[in-house]
């Protein structure tokens, strides 16, 4: 497709993207844009996961995982992702306003639980993960989360990321970890400031997947997983290289930064999977129970990845690289 006809057809979408199409690549004024952005929360995929909201504040009866969740799914059929976390996460990367939300932050801290030790909701678990996305909500929508930013300055590995699997004895960080924890910082410091210990711990952090090019082991240079230049929508908690890239993009446009040299080899891992019509593919959907699929199935052209794919390219491309 020429720009023209891509541009028209990523618009073409629900509120929830046609705003961000608007805003980022599209470059609409700002009043476009936000008046498209004040439509997620009464139409398309925005209005109707807030319908789907328990009066308790919660979605699906649960934190993590529905509240009638069971080991027999997970094996089944795989992650839910219907709970509070995947709702939360999904309308606040939407653009829902958190006013739309009033009120959902205290029902959260009377209602809510962990499903690991039953801890408190806006106090965070053991999973950096879990505490990232919960850290970047909660500063969304109001809540103490101060205790999790220091969460991450203590339970930082020796190499410079976070391990979920920290808790079972792993002392290397994880790639998938890691970039949740950074989201989870970034959204902090935009929204506080952040602290000089959490500033180091997210510079660390990025250190952590930028020696390693966002894919590769340091040790041998080799691809750390297939799953690293694999792209589908929702990325989920996935560390791919376009999911890590658009994290960069991210804080270097907060930081007043240019891009790092070291993301050279992702960037054309993420060109590479470019269709002759300037498109994306959906390669594959992460399994599990869902309220509504908001991308195409494998193997179609998405708008999603198509969208955040070209938003890279053209921040990278913008910078001189």
């Amino acid at each position: 497709m020429a720009t023209t006809a891509l541009h028209a057809w990523l618009l073409d979408s629900d509120p929830a993207l046609r705003w961000q199409v608007e805003r980022d690549l599209v470059h609409e004024p700002e009043h476009v844009w936000r008046a498209t952005r004040a439509r997620v929360q009464t139409e398309g995929f925005g209005a109707r996961l807030l319908a789907l909201q328990d009066p308790e504040g919660t979605w699906a009866g649960g934190a993590h995982f529905p509240g009638d969740f069971s080991k027999e799914e997970f094996a089944r059929s795989g992650q839910p992702w219907t709970a509070t976390t995947w709702s939360l996460n999904a309308l606040r990367e939407w653009g829902v306003p958190a006013q739309t939300l009033e009120g959902t932050a205290e029902l959260l801290d009377r209602h809510a639980r962990w499903e690991y030790d039953d801890l408190p909701f806006w106090s965070g678990e053991v999973d950096a993960c879990i505490n990232g996305f919960t850290l970047a909500n909660g500063v969304w929508l109001g809540a103490d989360v101060a205790g999790i930013a220091d969460w991450f300055v203590t339970h930082r590995l020796a190499d410079g990321g976070w391990n979920c699997e920290w808790v079972e004895g792993s002392t290397r960080s994880s790639f998938h970890s890691t970039l949740n924890a950074l989201k989870g910082l970034l959204a902090w410091e935009m929204a506080t400031g952040g602290s000089p210990q959490t500033r180091a711990a997210r510079r660390a952090g990025e250190e952590y997947l930028l020696e390693r090019g966002l894919f590769r082991r340091l040790s041998t240079g080799e691809q750390v997983g297939e799953w690293s230049t694999v792209f589908s929508y929702p990325m989920r908690w996935v560390c791919s290289v376009l999911n890590a890239a658009d994290y960069f993009r991210t804080a270097a446009l907060t930081d007043g930064g240019a891009p790092d040299e070291r993301l050279r080899d992702a960037i054309a891992v993420i060109r590479a999977q470019e269709q002759h019509d300037g498109t994306w593919i959906q390669a594959h959907r992460h399994p599990g129970r869902v309220w509504f699929h908001v991308d195409v199935p494998p193997g179609e052209p998405s708008k999603w990845l198509t969208f955040h794919a070209r938003r890279v390219l053209q921040w990278w491309d913008g910078a001189g690289r």
